[in-house]
């Protein structure tokens, strides 16, 4: 027996969606309540998030992923910039339109100060590569040939699972304090690394009759006991609004004065994104970009503390 390509990435996908709604209680809540007024569970793109500078083994920056979604059938289509953030991003597609988009953005870390600088180069610059030469290698017969025996296949899904975490050591208490004063997006990516930083629902194909759009989604979960982001982004009839319940909070480890210690930090939220139609070669179809100033304000939903 043979898995296709196509299997592997869905079985990846799987993998982390399940892997994070058990860290994100508001997205499982969701789950719960879309499922019991018999709609979809469709999402729309998850996010990741790396550091645009040398990461010991690991490939720096957005290549960290890129690498691995190449051999994945997934392609980039559009790149963005957020000046003010210092950050750069890329979203890529899979062929399979029902496969989420990923949106993987990268910290420009040069344009940070000095001392912000040394401090993330001080804690990834001993990063290990985090993935077994047997899966790099699996991974490259999955781009050549299109197809694995099962038995690879798992191993390889296995082993790509764990990929998605933080690859480095444990932070300094110190520098993330420090580091959050200037970029909260620095100090998230010290603490989880490769993590998942949020799933998107995508309305469109939500197919709940009392929630059909964003707004009554928003209430409904609001109704629910799910604490939400005040606005919605995007004016009603435009090709992408967007919101997101809060972010949750976790226990960290962070290295204090007498030894590790866990602090409470921010995680991830549940992202909610109903799309427009727009017109492509004469034919009407759904808008499947983003939206650079909308997708400035929802990084901040990982904000903690007054930064």
């Amino acid at each position: 027996m043979k898995r296709s390509a196509k299997d592997i990435t869905k079985q990846l996908l799987d993998r982390l969606w399940k892997q994070y709604i058990k860290r994100v209680s508001y997205a499982n809540k969701y789950v719960e309540l879309v499922t019991e007024k018999g709609g979809n569970i469709v999402n729309d793109h998850f996010a990741l998030r790396t550091f645009n500078t040398h990461t010991g083994e690991q490939p720096e920056g957005i290549r960290a992923i890129k690498h691995i979604l190449n051999c994945l059938e997934y392609k980039p289509v559009t790149n963005y910039k957020f000046s003010k953030k210092k950050l750069n991003a890329v979203h890529f597609e899979h062929p399979d339109e029902k496969f989420p988009k990923i949106f993987v953005s990268q910290l420009e870390v040069e344009l940070l100060p000095d001392w912000a600088q040394k401090i993330i180069k001080k804690t990834v610059n001993e990063t290990p590569y985090i993935l077994s030469d047997n899966s790099i290698e699996l991974l490259q017969k999955v781009k050549e040939e299109g197809e694995l025996p099962t038995e690879a296949a798992e191993l390889l899904v296995a082993d790509l699972v764990q990929y998605f975490r933080r690859p480095w050591g444990i932070p300094q208490k110190d520098d993330v304090l420090k580091i959050n004063d200037v970029s909260q997006y620095a100090a998230w990516v010290l603490l989880h690394g490769n993590s998942v930083n949020h799933f998107t629902a995508f309305i469109n194909y939500q197919n709940v009759e009392d929630w059909p759009d964003l707004e009554t989604t928003c209430k409904g979960l609001e109704s629910a006991g799910i604490p939400m982001k005040e606005h919605i982004e995007g004016k009603k009839g435009s090709k992408l609004r967007q919101s997101a319940t809060k972010a949750v909070k976790e226990g960290v480890e962070v290295k204090g004065e007498f030894g590790v210690e866990k602090i409470t930090w921010t995680y991830a939220y549940y992202e909610l994104a109903q799309r427009g139609f727009v017109d492509e070669d004469n034919t009407k179809k759904l808008f499947s970009g983003f939206l650079g100033e909308q997708a400035a304000r929802l990084f901040d939903m990982t904000r903690t503390r007054e930064n």
